[in-house]
């Protein structure tokens, strides 16, 4: 009986686990369950304003505890996860990125339609899940974390229930987002068929030998991978969703999706494919380059003549894809750090348009159109610096942050044998003058329409505005908003622009910091497979 008990007990005994290493996670997934939890509270003002301040504190915990791993270089999870300086300066430009965008959401009609606790710990699990992605070593952690990012996100863009165009923007994402994943599983399955393994490490040492790299069951997996991924990083030919999409969800979560999801998209293109996948480079890097040069063009090419100002930043995202996957291709340690550079900075500069688009939302009737930002110089001028910076840094003007990462993405392409695709963003950046100056000249050179609904308003389809008891008053993007009307701008939206322009601005002339920063993510790769 003694050994019996003592075999049970043994048996008892579960693995270790690093609770310091998966702190962020930790601190993310239980900060959801709370802000669900306080949504529930019947007092309104509970639910307005506590449940988004505790979001910033989840994120601001987040913050510190993945600060608090810095240098930690460690697997947790049985070596499904990599706690490295990568993943933790990715965790931080989400957790960035997540702080503003509940700055944006806070006082939204699409918050208090899905209900304010449902909301924020919706958007939560979704940084948990990039988090994850961001950390995975392991093709199962892969998608696990694909799908923990991608759930939350299909109900977001469709959080404001009485809009047909979230609706249909939450039902295009849900379809298309599903193909992407399974193309992505498939691939992942075919890889693991010729490998026989699922750990990153394992996979790259099976085809750092023999023929296995040329096998037509790991090409054919590999090309699946980077379909896949092409699908949730926005990349040409697989990004017909995002105009539509972004367009169609409320700004906020549109904010949230063009940042937050480049970032884990593009954070598990470095370590899956320039860790695992770096015996096959050859093959697949100048496929990838290729695939890059495609999106510059169809992305720049696109937002030319576009009125709706999601849209092109829609577009505008798809080209920065381009941009971005010119650092994947040439699988360098250079590489990993200018498309981690320019990740960090595309969050600045993407949240100061976003930012502007939501304030003149909830101030006028003309939605996300250009003509809602003209006038905006003499107007606010509060708004139309960010705007302006903005459209300067995304165009890749001097002086602004859009300059330095497109020189240090130039860079890499060109060391790394890839100078036409230096070429191609070159290119790219002079043809997106045209798209992003129009809007410059709209904030500072027109005069704001002379005729558009009364503040907060919006008109019906026989013209006459809704609202007095006929309607409900308007939010962002044409959207009715069920109470507290907007009389002005919401002082955190103009904080968030004014951080974001500021940030753009300031690392742009002053970059040294955010070099050092990923100056460790790039090493963090560099140890055998480059």
């Amino acid at each position: 009986m003694t050994s019996l008990a003592t075999l049970a007990t043994a048996h008892l005994k579960g693995p270790h686990v690093d609770f310091a290493g998966l702190s962020p996670l930790i601190a993310l997934l239980g900060g959801a369950t709370i802000v669900l939890l306080v949504g529930l509270i019947r007092a309104r003002w509970v639910r307005a304003h506590v449940v988004p301040a505790l979001s910033l504190v989840v994120l601001g915990a987040t913050a510190g505890l993945t600060i608090w791993q810095w240098n930690a270089q460690k697997s947790v999870v049985s070596g499904a996860l990599r706690i490295d300086d990568l993943s933790l300066v990715l965790n931080l430009i989400l957790v960035t990125g997540g702080a503003l965008s509940v700055l944006l959401a806070w006082r939204s009609l699409a918050a208090r339609e899905a209900a304010h606790g449902e909301f924020h710990a919706l958007l939560l699990a979704s940084i948990a899940g990039m988090s994850l992605l961001a950390a995975a070593q392991n093709t199962v952690a892969l998608f696990v974390g694909l799908e923990l990012l991608s759930i939350p996100l299909y109900v977001l863009c469709a959080s404001e229930l009485r809009r047909e165009q979230s609706l249909e923007s939450g039902l295009k994402y849900l379809i298309v987002g599903a193909v992407g994943s399974a193309t992505l599983l498939y691939g992942l399955a075919m890889i693991y068929g010729a490998t026989g393994a699922t750990d990153f490490d394992v996979i790259a040492h099976a085809l750092s030998g023999g023929s296995l790299a040329s096998d037509p069951l790991t090409l054919t997996g590999i090309a699946l991978c980077v379909v896949g991924l092409c699908f949730k990083a926005s990349v040409a030919p697989f990004h017909q969703w995002t105009p539509d999409v972004y367009e169609g969800a409320p700004t906020p979560v549109t904010a949230f999706m063009a940042v937050a999801t480049k970032v884990a998209a593009f954070g598990v293109f470095l370590r899956f494919f320039d860790v695992a996948l770096i015996g096959a480079q050859s093959s697949w890097g100048p496929a990838i380059a290729v695939l890059a040069t495609i999106t510059i063009l169809v992305g720049n090419v696109g937002a030319l003549g576009q009125s709706s100002l999601k849209r092109m930043l829609a577009y505008s995202s798809v080209a920065q894809a381009g941009y971005m996957l010119a650092g994947v291709a040439v699988a360098t340690q250079l590489g990993v750090r200018a498309t981690v550079f320019y990740l960090a900075v595309y969050v600045f500069m993407n949240m100061a348009s976003f930012a502007v688009i939501v304030a003149r939302e909830r101030e006028t009737g003309l939605g996300d159109s250009i003509q809602a930002v003209a006038g905006l110089g003499r107007e606010r001028p509060l708004l139309a610096w960010p705007m302006t910076i903005s459209m300067l840094a995304l165009a890749g003007i001097p002086a602004t942050a859009g300059f330095t990462g497109k020189f240090y993405l130039i860079d890499a392409a060109v060391s790394g044998g890839y100078t036409w695709l230096g070429v191609a963003i070159v290119i790219g950046s002079m043809i997106s003058l045209g798209y992003y100056l129009p809007v410059i000249a709209a904030i500072w050179m027109r005069k704001a329409p002379s005729e558009q609904p009364g503040v907060g308003q919006l008109p019906s389809p026989t013209g006459a505005p809704l609202g007095g008891g006929e309607g409900l008053p308007v939010l962002a993007g044409g959207s009715p908003e069920l109470d507290e009307p907007s009389n002005g701008v919401q002082p955190e939206v103009v904080l968030v622009a004014a951080v974001a322009g500021v940030a753009t601005l300031f690392f742009g002339i002053v970059p040294q910091p955010l070099f050092n920063l990923v100056h460790h993510a790039g090493s963090a790769l560099g140890g055998l497979f480059f």
